[in-house]
């Protein structure tokens, strides 16, 4: 051990680590504080401005208006067919009959922010029900699974955090209760546990270790630093509001009291607005001069300010709460000040590759798939999709190019010259880039093709038809050679030398 410590300075026992002796816990030991932790983290969900614009940024920047889906497999007709099938379900999706597709998965997200994690059923519903794909989507909260569940089924199976798993450790069924415990409109049997297989459960949760069953609420390392600087900047608050209620003070000369009551009168009750002898106290408008007798003084209040370094405190404070949401601070409060362009540009980048990381490992294959592969199987059983051979290409089938919102550019200017130059160099597809910018190629090429075919109905020559006009506006030397193979070179036009 002496030599661990020798060769580690962390594993020492000295006065400055004689305080830091926390117990070694598994990765769901460690959890079982974690009720408590999403309780208050709800609280300040609903209560701290800063959870509030963390979650609310996290939700714009990872869904926006929806993560869309593009169905891969199969023939032109197929895929349209799968889209607009897909279009019309959207609508009716949500078991509640609240939210479409995209508002769902924007509270799924929402929920796995706050709470650590969010819980989704896939209600299989029948034909007669009127629904374009007989299924729908009940997003459940994380409270309704309970952690404190521990058990052994009457299969053998063991129960762990409300999860069964089988005897090689698969989830084969999640315990839930029937609504939410918190709930006070709960029915009779509400507070009652049902078994609901795995196949119709979606876990959408990252986990922290390795073996974690739960999620963790993503305010869970700041929450008590929010907390804090809460009550800290609500006393700062409300020591100005009371300081400021005074708008000055007045005093009288004193004069000795002869034993008679004939001393220096006191005010009794600044509420009355009265002094001793019943005289109104001097009220306060807009350029007022107010005339006092002979020996009175007049004093105006100067409360106290929040403090000169308050500001810096505050920032500092709020940079590790950003930090603790995984959301840059300048995102997190809007706070610009003395950033530079460039600056800007590289803390988004960053920003950027945290959401894609969490869309692309957690959202999408661990909710978007899921609820699409139910989708594909419910519409084939109900013979709206004619898929030969769907149990053997299943995976085939239901691949689909997710689409998440595209990034605003930074610099449209330039980034459209990059991403021009990356296209025209062979870095890059046009597709990929229609890709990123959040839109589906085929229906942009259609969208030039049908805008193009109008304009020329109508005889217009417009600077953004490539086949007219070259990059300046100017109109190309030959129209209808300029984008094909046997376009000729302008004779004018200095070659490379290097191609001579």
């Amino acid at each position: 051990m002496a030599e661990v410590q020798e060769s580690y300075r962390a594993a020492g026992f000295g006065r400055r680590l004689r305080t830091l002796q926390p117990v070694m816990r598994g990765p769901n030991s460690a959890m079982l504080g974690l009720p408590t932790v999403l309780a208050r983290a709800r609280h300040l969900a609903r209560n701290d401005p800063w959870a509030v614009s963390a979650l609310n940024k996290s939700v714009s920047n990872g869904i926006a208006t929806g993560i869309q889906a593009k169905p891969l497999w199969g023939s032109a007709e197929l895929k349209q067919r799968v889209a607009r099938l897909w279009k019309r379900w959207m609508k009716h999706s949500d078991a509640d009959g609240v939210l479409n597709f995209y508002g769902q998965q924007a509270l799924a997200w929402r929920e796995w922010k706050e709470a650590g994690e969010v819980f989704a059923r896939l209600r299989f519903r029948r034909p007669e029900d009127g629904l374009p794909v007989p299924l729908q989507v009940q997003l459940i909260e994380s409270e309704q699974c309970p952690r404190s569940y521990y058990s052994t089924a009457s299969n053998g199976n063991a129960i762990r955090e409300g999860i069964e798993f089988d005897a090689i450790g698969r989830r084969v069924a999640y315990w839930m209760f029937r609504e939410h415990p918190g709930d006070q409109s709960m029915t009779v049997n509400g507070n009652e546990l049902v078994r609901v297989p795995a196949e119709q459960v979606i876990h959408l949760y990252r986990p922290n270790r390795a073996g974690a069953l739960r999620g963790v609420p993503a305010s869970a390392a700041v929450l008590l630093r929010m907390f804090n600087l809460d009550r800290l900047d609500d006393a700062v608050l409300e020591r100005q509001a009371i300081a400021n209620l005074f708008a000055g003070f007045y005093t009288v000369p004193e004069v000795p009291d002869d034993g008679t009551g004939g001393g220096t009168p006191m005010v009794e009750d600044l509420q009355s607005g009265l002094d001793a002898d019943g005289t109104p106290l001097a009220g306060l408008e807009p350029a007022t001069m107010q005339e006092l007798p002979p020996g009175y003084g007049v004093q105006f209040s100067e409360p106290p300010g929040a403090g000169a370094d308050y500001a810096e405190f505050l920032r500092g404070h709020l940079m590790a709460i950003a930090a603790g949401h995984d959301i840059p601070y300048e995102v997190l409060t809007g706070d610009l000040r003395n950033v530079s362009d460039r600056a800007l540009r590289l803390i988004l980048n960053e920003f950027r590759r945290v959401i894609e990381a969490d869309q692309w490992l957690y959202m999408i294959p661990m909710f978007c798939q899921r609820v699409r592969d139910g989708w594909f199987d419910q519409a084939v059983l109900a013979g709206l999709l004619e898929v030969p051979g769907y149990a053997e290409l299943r995976d085939d089938v239901t691949e689909t190019l997710w689409v998440p919102e595209g990034w605003p550019w930074s610099h449209p200017v330039q980034d459209v010259g990059a991403e021009k130059a990356a296209v025209r160099a062979g870095f890059k597809s046009r597709d990929k880039v229609i890709l990123g910018a959040g839109e589906d190629p085929e229906q942009v090429d259609e969208e030039i093709r049908a805008s193009n075919a109008r304009a020329d109905s109508l005889g217009l020559v417009l600077d953004s038809d490539a086949r007219r006009t070259n990059t300046s506006g100017a109109a190309q030397k030959d129209a209808d050679a300029a984008g094909g193979d046997d376009a000729s070179p302008d004779p004018n036009e200095q070659g490379n030398p290097d191609d001579q």
